[in-house]
């Protein structure tokens, strides 16, 4: 029997969401941060190094649409916690690293399988599912816990400058086992129907999801249903160009890059931190693509993030700091206003039972531009001894973004569902 809450449970998920994020992508995000020290102890290219992110983001863009399969068929939970368990212990092991092919290993195979176990691919349709209406504001509001995990770079940084970059890793483990863990076993659930509820509607949280379907029956989309389609591609490439290469190309390198002009490395890492605090203002504000529009909110992203690349280019020396801070706030500001757009607006094309799958798609993108992107920039670096040529593709990128998102019309959602 479904009952009436007298608070919403959904915000109980995207609380989770939040703390998730933070701390199973602070894994990976952190990635920058110990890359300068992992260099000056093996003084590997950094173009090699770099392959460890690249090869990271490309095993989990191809594992998550298993784990959205593995979502939408059998227990989320469980699912959840073996990738929790998984993330900790590749994440653990990295402390003994002796050999690049280690961390291809561990950083590169193992961890993004546990991540896309525990992160996105399960939480994302989660949130979905959860919330017919407002559905921009909640993603928003989950989305938070990603720029939370850049700005966790700088407690990353904080334990590498009192232990050194091996027992960083322990702590990162250990933090997820002792947080994250507990949370999933006590308040995940996948479904408003797994506790005897129904999906929130503008101004009544207990207004079933089902009973506005029944009235107005639309397609219930299959993964092959969706593969089908030119808007799903289209969201693919799109989240490929400005996460996979525009924004991973920028964000492995940019410490290392603020360090090369002469800032120091907690400076650099400041101005990571601040990346993550400003995107945390974007997904606050992403909600505004629930009236304008998910078009025009992506196209706002893309102008503030070639914009913060102009500022980011014109960094020559120490001489003005600013011009670095006014690339972390506009850039971090943009993926806030980016990251939980273009997850609605696949959502208001193919929301169904089968969203994890088909939303995990998104994950591929970045996964295959992701691996691509961390490597190209250091391969630049390697060949020209200038990361300006790189943020130029990364601009470039987001334009190509901007254009397939348009294309994909998520405006058009209504026409494209009723379709039989």
């Amino acid at each position: 029997m479904i009952r009436r809450p007298s608070f919403f449970f959904g915000w109980y998920i995207v609380g989770l969401m939040v703390v998730s994020m933070m701390l199973i992508y602070g894994i990976r995000n952190s990635f920058s941060v110990f890359f300068a020290p992992i260099l000056d102890d093996f003084d590997w290219f950094r173009g090699s190094t770099a392959i460890m992110l690249s090869l990271s983001i490309l095993v989990y863009g191809l594992t998550a649409p298993v784990a959205g399969g593995l979502v939408d068929r059998w227990k989320p939970r469980r699912v959840a916690i073996i990738g929790i368990f998984i993330l900790a212990l590749a994440t653990a092991c990295c402390s003994f690293v002796r050999e690049l092919w280690h961390f291809y290993l561990l950083f590169g195979v193992l961890a993004p399988i546990g991540t896309a176990l525990c992160g996105a691919p399960i939480l994302n349709p989660s949130v979905i599912n959860w919330f017919d209406k407002r559905r921009g504001l909640a993603i928003g509001i989950g989305q938070i816990g990603g720029g939370l995990s850049f700005a966790y770079g700088m407690l990353i940084e904080s334990v590498i400058a009192q232990l050194g970059w091996r027992p960083a890793f322990f702590v990162m483990a250990g933090i997820l086992i002792a947080v994250l863990l507990p949370l999933y076993v006590l308040f995940f659930y996948h479904r408003p129907e797994d506790k005897g509820l129904k999906a929130y509607s503008t101004g009544d949280p207990s207004t079933a999801r089902e009973v506005k379907e029944a009235a107005s029956p639309v397609r219930d989309w299959t993964l092959g249903n969706a593969l089908m389609t030119y808007q799903l591609w289209f969201l693919v490439l799109s989240q490929f160009c400005y996460w996979g290469i525009g924004n991973y190309l920028v964000l492995a390198h940019q410490i290392k890059f603020a360090e090369d002009v002469g800032y120091s490395s907690v400076l650099a890492t400041s101005v990571f931190a601040l990346f993550g605090i400003a995107s945390i203002a974007g997904q606050l504000c992403a909600s505004i693509s629930d009236v304008i529009g998910r078009e025009k909110t992506v196209t706002l992203a893309t102008i503030l993030a070639i914009g913060a690349l102009v500022a980011l280019i014109s960094v020559k020396d120490t001489s003005q700091p600013w011009l670095l801070y006014a690339y972390a706030t506009c850039s971090g500001f943009a993926t806030g206003l980016f990251s939980p757009t273009i997850i609605v607006g696949l959502a208001d094309i193919f929301h169904g039972r089968n969203i994890g799958a088909i939303s995990a798609m998104l994950l591929t993108g970045v996964g295959i531009g992701g691996a691509i992107g961390p490597w190209l920039g250091g391969y630049i670096y390697d060949i020209s001894g200038s990361y300006n040529t790189a943020f130029i593709i990364s601009a470039v990128s987001f334009a190509v973004a901007c254009g397939a998102f348009w294309i994909a019309a998520p405006r058009n959602a209504a026409r494209l569902r009723a379709r039989t």
